[in-house]
């Protein structure tokens, strides 16, 4: 089981974020690895919907006239990096070294990330966290492909503008110049998890070794006495709502 001890939790009450090494065996790692490579060797993105992912204000109308991603909350679907495709949508890299990451629901149609989402220790950890009725809202697997970068804070958040409006995504807030100093850089080893606080600025630095680095990454919130907001991008359909962790 994987409950927190006393003092890795005021750890992360206090710090916002908490590593804990080991979390996943070597063994599970290379599942969910082979999985992925499985899933990219058999994706089908037609032309028109090879997206990229970009967190920037310059990427919203991109994003605003395709529907891979505003419709990919309940979808397994594969974003890209810049530069990977010629003015046609040919690859001009390697398919799996073309992808930022593969979204939203990971956690809901496949049985490999399904299994070490609702798995027991996860469930144990969520408790010792004090989350009665948590639900898995989204999950991803990053890819952190070689000299290429990305960040996330939570002064800008991407929200759905109302039905019939155009744009039909917009950033509230703006990012502010982050003193670099204030960040923690936080070395792991294969397995380990980071638990991360929703309200934590954080990113990740670019990727200057030769191989690409994996992360799968899922989303909780407490479903008890809360309300999802409409405005947030990512909504629940009939479909899927979100499902709770605990099952």
């Amino acid at each position: 089981m994987a409950c927190l001890s006393s003092s890795q939790l005021q750890k992360f009450q206090e710090d916002g974020f908490l590593v804990l090494e080991g979390f996943l065996s070597a063994d599970e790692c290379v599942v969910m690895q082979q999985r992925i490579g499985e899933l990219v060797a058999n994706m089908d993105v037609p032309l028109h919907s090879r997206t990229i992912f970009s967190t920037q204000d310059e990427q919203l109308k991109v994003l605003d006239n395709r529907d891979y991603f505003w419709n990919s909350g309940d979808k397994i679907r594969f974003f890209f990096e810049k530069g990977v495709f010629d003015e046609k949508g040919n690859f001009l890299v390697p398919p799996e070294k073309s992808i930022n990451k593969i979204g939203h629901a990971l956690h809901a149609h496949d049985p490999v990330f399904r299994s070490v989402t609702h798995s027991p220790k996860v469930q144990a950890l969520a408790k010792s966290l004090g989350l009665q009725m948590p639900v898995v809202v989204q999950s991803m697997y990053i890819f952190k492909q070689p000299h290429l970068g990305g960040e996330g804070g939570v002064s800008r958040r991407l929200i759905r503008a109302p039905a019939g409006s155009i744009p039909v995504t917009s950033f509230l807030g703006s990012e502010p110049a982050w003193d670099n100093s204030l960040f923690v850089p936080t070395p792991v080893q294969r397995g380990a998890l980071i638990l991360i606080h929703g309200e934590v600025v954080h990113k990740s630095e670019q990727n200057l070794s030769d191989r690409s680095r994996h992360a799968y990454t899922f989303h909780l919130m407490e479903a008890l006495g809360t309300v999802w907001s409409p405005e947030n991008w990512l909504q629940p359909t009939a479909e899927l709502p979100f499902p709770p962790l605990y099952i």
